[in-house]
């Protein structure tokens, strides 16, 4: 090739590379920690149920990852929002207990595989819980396909770890064995791994994710999550992470409809694109 030739050369693979990047698909993915359905204290599910409905409804995201969903909340908010589905199999194995529910839009994905382990020295063990944690904890995962694009597929990996200040090394491990998994489990499609994970990005458990997967804040420091019912954040504890795909911006959701929260936790929206 002549010296006179490479510029062009290289300006057409750039131009191809942009391209092929605006041509990717993308979706809207959600991390949201429900928190659990209950009849009584200050913050009942039925107070909540219009709230957490209307949200969604507004934000309308393609595939939400839940953490501690009971069935009917799942039930609740696919019955009220009819282009919605959800699956997931609760803590115990059962449906009795808190869910890594996960609610997709039948219009724009389908479902094409589906399962679920636990964070224990015996994932394949129902229930099971290890390094001193005072619950079982678990992961729900399904592959997809873009309507759209039928050839592309993604992995959506839900999870939600141990919460007690004790628990630092428990979430490391559990951090650890994710990454262990999610290769065999994805087979080389896309990732994207949201949850509720008990962790400041100033903890072991998040480094080990970070440096293995891409934060969906990117460099830019993530909005906070946790406000306790206030409306005043004070820690960032749910993520998005991605692997084979790339967010374009991600949001706290702070929707507050008819002056009542959803939830304790302010979800969390990213425009994801998949790179392969």
């Amino acid at each position: 090739m002549t010296a006179r030739h490479r510029p062009a050369r290289a300006a057409a693979a750039l131009a191809l590379v942009a391209l092929t990047g605006a041509c990717a698909p993308s979706l809207k993915v959600m991390t949201y920690n429900v928190r659990y359905a209950s009849d009584e204290g200050p913050q009942p599910w039925p107070s909540r149920r219009a709230a957490a409905v209307a949200m969604l409804r507004r934000v309308h995201p393609d595939v939400v990852g839940t953490q501690e969903l009971l069935q009917r909340q799942g039930d609740d908010m696919v019955a009220a929002l009819p282009d919605y589905r959800w699956f997931g199999r609760d803590r115990r194995g059962a449906h009795a207990d808190e869910h890594m529910g996960i609610l997709y839009r039948t219009d724009r994905l389908t479902l094409l595989r589906q399962g679920d382990f636990w964070l224990s020295d015996t994932p394949d063990a129902v229930g099971s819980q290890s390094w001193g944690t005072d619950l079982p904890r678990m992961a729900t995962w399904g592959e997809f396909a873009l309507r759209s694009d039928p050839r592309r597929h993604f992995l959506l990996i839900d999870t939600h770890l141990a919460h007690r200040d004790v628990d630092a090394a428990a979430r490391d491990r559990a951090a650890a064995l994710l990454l262990e998994r999610i290769p065999t489990i994805a087979r080389g499609v896309p990732v994207v791994l949201t949850g509720d994970f008990n962790a400041t990005p100033d903890s072991a458990a998040y480094r080990r994710l970070a440096a293995a997967m891409t934060d969906a804040w990117g460099k830019r420091p993530g909005g906070m999550t946790f406000h306790d019912f206030t409306g005043v954040a004070d820690r960032r504890i749910d993520y998005i992470f991605l692997d084979g795909a790339r967010a374009g911006g991600a949001t706290v959701v702070t929707d507050r409809p008819g002056g009542v929260y959803p939830s304790d936790h302010f979800p969390v929206t990213a425009k994801v694109t998949l790179l392969r």
